[in-house]
């Protein structure tokens, strides 16, 4: 998988870093985790590496389209590797975990606008607010 992931950092002219492969690995294993959560998971592959070194791989992945930020509101943001297929996300209103949701309806943007006010929508963003089957139990049972 590592070979994976060295062509893409390479398709999006990223050189190929121990710290980049790392941050790719833990997404891809853990998705949807908050910085400090990918941090610890690199560090314990790479103990010496850095906060503000994973806060600019995450950057650049970022912004190479290699990884995807999730932010739903009232939440820390969270990162997933998953990326182009304009998937959407389910939140835990009591303990906060994400799942993820294929498209809604149709194509990509899954969504029509009702009014695009003339923009052309390439994508849709949408988060459903719930309780988890977890949280749920605990709460009959208690």
């Amino acid at each position: 998988m590592t070979s994976d992931f060295e062509a893409q950092l390479r398709a999006v002219s990223l050189r190929v870093t121990r710290p980049r492969l790392a941050v790719l690995t833990a997404l891809r294993d853990h998705p949807h985790v908050d910085t400090d959560t990918v941090i610890a998971l690199v560090r314990v592959q790479h103990p010496t590496v850095s906060h503000q070194a994973v806060y600019d791989v995450l950057r650049a992945l970022t912004d190479a389209g290699l990884i995807r930020r999730i932010q739903p509101a009232g939440t820390t943001a969270r990162y997933e590797s998953r990326v182009g297929d304009n998937h959407h996300h389910v939140v835990c209103r009591s303990c906060g975990a994400i799942a993820d949701i294929e498209c809604a309806v149709g194509h990509a943007p899954c969504l029509t606008a009702s009014d695009d006010h003339g923009f052309a929508v390439d994508e849709a963003e949408v988060v459903f607010w719930g309780t988890c089957p977890d949280c749920s139990t605990g709460r009959t049972t208690r």
